[in-house]
């Protein structure tokens, strides 16, 4: 099993699981892989370390002493980089991203082109009203506003209603 860091095009950094470096040439020469978040298709491979589990013991850690201060101690500990701390930071953005479309995809309808129609009736009181998501014109999304229905434009990534294996 190979796991590969990916990333596309708009910069979405995300990880693959492939049988080998075949299976991985394969479907990128397919188009068979897209970003989960934008569903981009240009993908490239990034540097990445394995890990590789020899079964060896941790190494040994050097006893704490009494005399020693916080400020020793932290002196002598590395500073860690920026870089991978944003590049954590924005991990954790998109995974986020990820769960709330994919909860909004599941605890919605999707009336697509219906939208503008369907939410201007629910607030009209002549449709029961239930969670939707669709798509609307500039123009119908305008006029819903007009009216006072609240309406909010979000691009949910097509993988939200899909399963990920």
């Amino acid at each position: 099993m190979k796991v590969l860091d990916l990333q596309c095009s708009q910069g979405h950094v995300f990880e693959g699981w492939f049988g080998s470096e075949a299976d991985f040439q394969q479907q990128h020469s397919s188009g068979l892989l897209q970003c989960p978040v934008c569903a981009c298709a240009q993908i490239e491979k990034r540097l990445s370390a394995p890990r590789l589990n020899l079964g060896a013991a941790p190494p040994p850690q050097a006893p704490a002493t009494a005399s020693s201060s916080a400020s020793s101690a932290s002196a002598a500990a590395p500073m860690p980089s920026a870089v991978p701390a944003a590049q954590d930071k924005l991990h954790a953005l998109q995974a986020a991203w990820l769960r709330m479309s994919r909860h909004i995809a599941q605890h919605t309808q999707d009336v697509g082109t219906h939208f503008a129609e369907q939410a201007l009736g629910m607030h009209r009181g002549e449709l029961e009203e239930k969670p939707i998501r669709g798509q609307a014109t500039p123009e119908e999304a305008q006029q819903l506003l007009e009216e006072g229905v609240p309406v909010l434009p979000l691009a949910l990534p097509k993988t939200s209603t899909e399963t990920l294996q």
